[in-house]
């Protein structure tokens, strides 16, 4: 199945990949959850599926952020579970009797590292690979699990750090702190996840559904923080320190637009700098004109 936003192939019995491709910098839109719940909807039924492959056909991007311009184009929530439809996705990708194993090359940010953390291993390129949770800078919070999978992951300080900065991490720090599960050099990368999925469709699928659910019932969130996350997110979005920023400047365009996804945690942090240094000034300037 090839869509505009993602395709997916199954590869044999055993195997199928998702291949993330909304060009040019593979933001997170309605459209991508749409067919991605598609795709989880048809694999419910599949009692052969032991691995479920997870990667990229824009460069220099596996999966980005929300295009926060475009929330409202996201499907409603889910008819049975009540769930939004992100976090509908992240549970049931968690949960699913198949393993599933992310390729990463690329910026890995918001929504998409949400999305990661949700599957079961991560592999990223050394070269390659960066990862952020990018919400706070930008006046909100995340809402896909960032909050509720990074800490049990990473621990709450470096989670503290990841999420209120707003920075970008590379790969090798990703791996150092366990925000993935292993970093290669890329020329590497294909063969060894190769290897593990091999090896994972080669073994008994019930022992490996078992055990996942195993290991799950001591390391994930429960499902009701989830929820809740998604719920914050969207009310931040309504209040005036995103609107006030969303509305302050021009949204940028073309290569402008693709520089700023490139070193989007940069841009934050100089840009919340600039914006305190500006208030500084002019409330220095209303002082001196005032006592005068």
């Amino acid at each position: 199945m090839t869509t505009s936003s993602l395709h997916y192939e199954r590869l044999t019995p055993q195997t199928a990949r998702v291949t993330f491709a909304n060009a040019p910098v593979n933001l997170v839109v309605g459209a991508l959850a749409e067919q991605l719940t598609r795709v989880l909807d048809e694999l419910a039924a599949d009692e052969q599926l032991q691995v479920l492959e997870f990667d990229s056909a824009v460069p220099d991007f596996f999966l980005n952020h929300f295009d926060l311009a475009h929330l409202a184009d996201f499907p409603p929530a889910d008819a049975q579970t009540g769930r939004e439809v992100w976090t509908d996705i992240a549970i049931r990708l968690a949960a699913a009797p198949y393993i599933t194993v992310a390729r990463i090359r690329g910026r890995t940010r918001g929504g998409g590292n949400e999305l990661a953390l949700a599957l079961d291993l991560r592999y990223a390129s050394i070269e390659k690979a960066f990862f952020g949770q990018p919400e706070v800078g930008t006046a909100v919070v995340p809402g896909g699990g960032g909050t509720e999978r990074l800490p049990r992951l990473i621990g709450r300080d470096r989670a503290l750090e990841a999420v209120l900065t707003s920075q970008d991490y590379d790969a090798v720090t990703a791996e150092r702190w366990g925000w993935v599960t292993r970093a290669l050099p890329d020329a590497e990368l294909d063969g060894f996840v190769d290897g593990v999925v091999a090896r994972l469709a080669a073994f008994d699928r019930t022992a490996l559904a078992t055990a996942k659910a195993m290991v799950n019932r001591a390391s994930l969130p429960p499902e009701s923080d989830l929820v809740a996350a998604y719920g914050e997110f969207v009310h931040t979005t309504t209040l005036p320190g995103y609107r006030e920023r969303a509305a302050g400047a021009p949204a940028p365009t073309g290569e402008q637009a693709l520089q700023l996804e490139y070193h989007l945690g940069e841009f934050l942090g100089q840009a919340a700098l600039r914006r305190a240094a500006a208030a500084a000034s002019g409330s220095s300037g209303s002082s001196a004109s005032t006592g005068s």
